[in-house]
């Protein structure tokens, strides 16, 4: 039914590829890409029950003339955008000039500048409408099904949501004295910058893990949470109506703050190249290549993640407390697909939101943040493709 080139090889792409593939009748051929094509070839290749056809390439994604190449032989319907954030931009570039639409997980964020806003993005707006091209932004978890999960509580329970706190918990254990879930330098990158949330039409910037609290996530357990900046509080504050304040926290473990805290503080997390030998590098970068490779934590991680939105707002003039929330197991993700559970939350939003744009269901000429579309057809794929989800009428608020 659909042709869709994937562009990136780590473990979302990986969740990505095997659960197209799992839906043949939507994903009819697929072309995996990225810089190095043998990890491509080494997803390809754990495919062998599937339908679709499925090939691989080597592409740089900074470059767009070699990406239109692909792309013009190619002729995808679609490009899922699961590589790097810092490529965002070269590769909507190319589904503008091929005249195909676009999808990705995080929003746009420069190489030299640790901060990441969706200003980059919503700027093609006019140009993708005009093209009849639709581009569909965030489409993982967080973002991604957070936004989701806002349009179903505004659609169904609200007429108004004046407070939203998003809590990320992950309670997987890997073994390891320090790892990160996903790619090392997005993810230090996003815990070392200032934490901001929006209140009362302002944004206010805390100093990194300034914000702690404690919450009791079920099947999880108590764990700390600390406040960050995330990018979905920028599109929901402008996208939900009512909107008196929006909350992100996401846990970590004291293990983990400490490493982080030594690491920062001997310069090992700085994007700032310092001259070895001649020659310049970035501690960041040298720190990603010695710790653990995210995607080989798969089979080494127990445990479960719970992510979910807390709402408080108004219907009927009357107060309403909603919770909606998903609780992920690591194990049984990586029995089906050969991945932890935080490539798997990224990753199956990003194949449901694909294939509702080729089913015709999420498709509309411009540039849209998730909870911009009918939230209903995604929920319905959530609970079909492994991600159910549970609601809660009288949650414990985050103080």
């Amino acid at each position: 039914m659909g042709k869709v080139l994937i562009i990136g090889a780590g473990g979302v792409s990986n969740v990505v590829v095997k659960k197209c593939a799992m839906n043949s009748h939507v994903f009819s051929e697929i072309l995996l890409a990225s810089r190095t094509k043998s990890k491509c070839d080494a997803i390809k290749n754990q495919i062998t029950d599937s339908k679709t056809i499925i090939t691989t390439a080597a592409i740089d994604a900074d470059n767009t003339g070699e990406l239109i190449k692909l792309i013009k032989k190619f002729k995808p319907e679609l490009v899922i955008n699961v590589a790097l954030p810092y490529q965002d931009l070269s590769i909507m570039d190319a589904c503008l000039a091929t005249n195909v639409h676009y999808l990705d997980t995080a929003n746009y964020e420069p190489k030299d500048i640790p901060k990441f806003e969706y200003k980059w993005q919503w700027a093609y707006k006019e140009r993708f409408k005009k093209a009849g091209l639709t581009a569909i932004l965030g489409c993982g978890f967080d973002p991604g099904v957070t936004g989701v999960f806002s349009a179903y509580a505004m659609k169904h329970y609200f007429d108004e949501i004046h407070y939203i706190d998003i809590l990320d918990a992950n309670g997987g254990d890997h073994g390891y004295p320090f790892a990160t879930n996903f790619n090392p330098e997005i993810n230090i990158r996003e815990i070392t910058a200032n934490g901001r949330y929006w209140e009362n039409e302002n944004w206010i910037e805390t100093k990194p893990l300034e914000i702690k609290r404690e919450y009791n996530f079920k099947e999880v357990g108590k764990k700390d949470a600390y406040l960050l900046y995330h990018e979905e509080l920028e599109s929901l504050a402008k996208n939900i109506k009512g909107i008196k304040r929006i909350r992100f926290f996401m846990t970590f473990s004291q293990k983990y703050i400490t490493h982080l805290n030594v690491l920062q503080n001997v310069g090992m997390t700085s994007i700032k190249p310092i001259n070895i030998n001649g020659v310049n590098i970035q501690p960041l970068h040298f720190l990603q290549k010695v710790l653990p490779d995210p995607a080989s934590l798969g089979p080494l991680t127990k445990g479960k993640t719970n992510i979910g939105c807390i709402y408080q707002g108004i219907k009927d003039n009357k107060p309403v407390n909603y919770y909606l929330y998903n609780i992920c197991d690591h194990q049984q993700c990586y029995r089906e697909v050969g991945s932890q559970a935080i490539s798997y939350t990224t990753g199956v939003p990003a194949m449901i939101g694909a294939k509702l744009l080729i089913e015709g269901k999420w498709k509309k000429p411009g540039v849209y943040n998730v909870e911009e579309f009918d939230p209903d057809p995604f929920m319905d794929e959530l609970n079909k493709q492994g991600l159910p989800w549970n609601e809660d009428f009288s949650p414990v608020l985050v103080k």
